[in-house]
């Protein structure tokens, strides 16, 4: 069995952010949970990952802040170099677009989009002082069609933003041993507006959690060593 590797995994104390950090707990991943306002959720969610037997920290952190984001980093990287970052961070209003005011606009392109910039600007200096690491974004649904997305639009626009971004870094990072991959999910069980039917799902199902975090184990592992840049669909065969 090799080293212990560190996984930062951003809004990790709840949904699918929490199913990751705990799949990865069950790996042998220590574990950097992030949180930003729900402090009794954070220690449940601490807890949980220690009864798995893992190492964990616990970091109060808003990562849409490029300051914050920067600190808590450091603070992981003070504790064990950190191996994977899972930029999971990101809310959305379902809204026609007149009725979508600027502040929400503002909401979900820093959280959506600029969280994952913020933080990954803030590790890949230590990860190319190490010649190696693994950044794994998660975006959403269809994220790299650019099709109209009436209710949903500054979500839409901030999760394309992400697949460029894992591309983008895919392309620059791969010469210093890193690797960029992005997961985009569908419909999640226990999501925000899941589908009122699930006749558009080939699968005929809603995800799991436990789904989300085993793609992004995969990305993060051996077996993917020549994997980089790519955004692996998970929804079921859904708007195909």
């Amino acid at each position: 069995m090799g080293p212990t590797r560190t996984a930062l995994i951003t809004g990790s104390t709840a949904g699918i952010g929490h199913a990751i950090a705990l799949d990865l707990a069950r790996r042998g991943y220590r574990i950097v949970l992030n949180y930003h306002k729900d402090d009794a959720r954070a220690q449940s969610a601490l807890q949980e990952v220690r009864d798995l037997g893992a190492t964990a920290l616990l970091v109060r952190a808003d990562v849409t802040s490029p300051d914050e984001a920067t600190a808590m980093v450091e603070q992981a990287e003070h504790e064990a170099a950190v191996d994977l970052l899972v930029n999971n961070v990101g809310t959305f209003h379902f809204k026609p677009f007149l009725e979508t005011t600027p502040q929400e606009w503002d909401t979900v392109l820093r959280s959506s989009l600029l969280a994952a910039v913020h933080c990954s600007r803030a590790l890949l200096p230590h990860m190319r002082s190490r010649s190696a690491g693994h950044i794994v974004n998660v975006a959403s649904l269809n994220a790299g069609v650019l099709r109209a997305k009436p209710m949903t639009l500054p979500y839409a626009i901030a999760k394309a933003g992400i697949v460029l971004l894992t591309r983008t870094l895919a392309a620059t990072e791969g010469i210093h041993g890193i690797r960029v991959n992005a997961v985009s999910p569908g419909f999640v069980d226990g999501g925000a507006f899941p589908p009122k039917n699930l006749g558009h799902i080939p699968l005929g199902r809603l995800a799991s959690g436990q789904e989300i975090a085993e793609a992004i184990a995969y990305l993060a592992s051996a077996a993917a060593a020549y994997v980089t840049g790519a955004d692996l669909d998970i929804h079921g065969g859904a708007f195909l």
